[in-house]
């Protein structure tokens, strides 16, 4: 089965999220099931792009309203890929060095048509159109009502949501910018009174997921204005839950991390790891070490950090370590707290790749009390790494994690609040004094299996389905 994943991000190319992580991944352990997937991708000005060499295959034109541009489909020159990987080349649009920016209204839409454009010139075209996101989220209606690609209607897509709280809106006097249709169908680009191309995706598409079970059943509650939506088409949603790379993210082979391990040498490994940590952060080894990996938005609940870290530091001996940025208030008073916490508290504002993995492999508990955590895949990089999470209970981390007084291997909080969070934090400090439970616990997460195995298995069933 030939399967085309369109996406705004794909790691290692361009990372915002867990989108790209995804998107890096799955396409990969389909092939090793037998499919042949590719991915195709806007060409950013990043570092991926500036150090890999990419040969030309086509070049049109792509019109969007009143402005045209010339594009370019680039495909990746180095064989070892595990997909082949096909970028969009328009260079007033999306060559930038950012992914995403305050406007990406003309840029994702010209980036789908142009897909399309291209699409339409292969002999053997897809068997499945696989969007993510709303980025993508015009294809599935274009694919059916716009009259330039009437040949491509019979082609069934999927749309998986990655994250429901970002839809791509735009007003309706931009309309010109998507190609010509039959006005009849024009409710299908509407909700609330703007275009929405994650509603239009949901309403067009063949097939919805997202990506954990209870996410699904989340959103139909809580959805940014789309539960209504999801309700009504709930009959062709589901949820499947996201597996992680094991190639790249798998302390055996970790290149990265300071000494490689498995299920039964974590002890050693684990304290070399957190030695170096330690001693690189000035922080003391001999407390349990707690950390975050991640953006500080609202959505991850971080904007609490602040005031849970102040406290927990101040009523118990501990040490915390913070990997990650977004809103500048919460950065400028973690970075203050760094100052006053010397010694206790240290955080790295901005992103690391490599420095992630060494915080996974050092670390004894990760903190995730996000408010909206579509699935996650830090707790699941962080069992594999013998390190408990400790989260509320939602989304994917609802899915992964089980709270240790339930016969568990992690710390389970129902709100995100100061108090809920703090509690956890010390339920955990006081567990890392049972020494011999820690490590039993250590030792049985770095043996769950979170490989994406199965749930590529699950993308098969689905796109079974789908068959004409």
């Amino acid at each position: 089965m030939r399967i085309l994943h369109i996406s705004a991000e794909c790691y290692p190319v361009a990372k915002v999220g867990g989108l790209a992580d995804v998107v890096g991944a799955l396409p990969k352990y389909l092939n090793n099931s037998g499919q042949q997937c590719s991915v195709i991708m806007p060409f950013y000005d990043v570092r991926f792009t500036q150090n890999h060499q990419f040969e030309t295959i086509y070049e049109d034109t792509v019109f969007v309203a009143a402005d045209n541009f010339h594009f370019k489909i680039l495909k990746l020159a180095d064989l070892s890929k595990d997909f082949e990987l096909f970028l969009i080349d328009i260079p007033q649009l999306l060559y930038k060095d950012y992914v995403y920016s305050h406007d990406d209204a003309q840029r994702f839409t010209a980036f789908q048509i142009a897909v399309l454009q291209w699409i339409q010139t292969h002999q053997h075209k897809p068997d499945v159109i696989h969007c993510h996101d709303h980025h993508t989220g015009l294809v599935p209606f274009m694919m059916q009502y716009c009259y330039r690609f009437e040949n491509l209607k019979n082609i069934p897509s999927v749309l998986t949501i990655h994250n429901a709280q970002y839809q791509g809106w735009f007003s309706h006097d931009r309309i010109a910018m998507i190609p010509d249709f039959d006005k009849q169908h024009v409710g299908l680009l509407d909700w609330d009174g703007s275009i929405n191309p994650l509603a239009t995706a949901i309403k067009c598409s063949w097939k919805v997921n997202t990506v954990s079970p209870s996410y699904m059943v989340e959103l139909q509650q809580k959805a940014n204005g789309l539960e209504a939506l999801l309700s009504h088409e709930s009959a062709k949603c589901l949820g499947i839950l996201n597996g992680i790379d094991t190639t790249v993210w798998n302390p055996t082979t970790d290149a990265f991390i300071k000494k490689q391990y498995s299920s039964n040498s974590h002890i050693s490994g684990k304290k070399v790891n957190k030695k170096w940590l330690c001693d690189t952060y000035g922080l003391d080894f001999n407390k349990p070490l707690f950390v975050f990996i991640g953006r500080l938005v609202y959505e991850k609940g971080s904007d609490l950090f602040p005031q849970v870290f102040k406290e927990i530091l101040q009523e118990n001996d501990v040490s915390i370590l913070l990997l990650g940025s977004g809103d500048s208030d919460t950065e400028n008073k973690l970075i203050a707290l760094r100052e006053k916490f010397k010694g206790h508290f240290n955080a790295y504002i901005g992103y690391d790749e490599e420095l992630s993995h060494l915080i996974y492999a050092g670390a004894d508990f990760l903190l995730m009390p996000s408010r909206v955590e579509p699935c996650g895949l830090n707790q699941m990089y962080s069992l594999t790494y013998g390190t408990i999470p400790i989260v509320r209970s939602i989304g994917g981390l609802k899915d992964t994690i089980v709270d240790i007084d339930n016969d568990g291997y992690g710390f389970v909080h129902e709100d995100t609040s100061v108090d809920q969070i703090k509690n956890a934090m010390q339920r955990a400090a006081a567990f890392y004094d049972n020494t011999l439970k820690f490590k039993k616990i250590r030792t049985r997460i770095m043996k769950i299996d979170h490989s994406w195995d199965n749930s590529a298995q699950q993308y098969i069933s689905l796109y079974n389905t789908l068959k004409n």
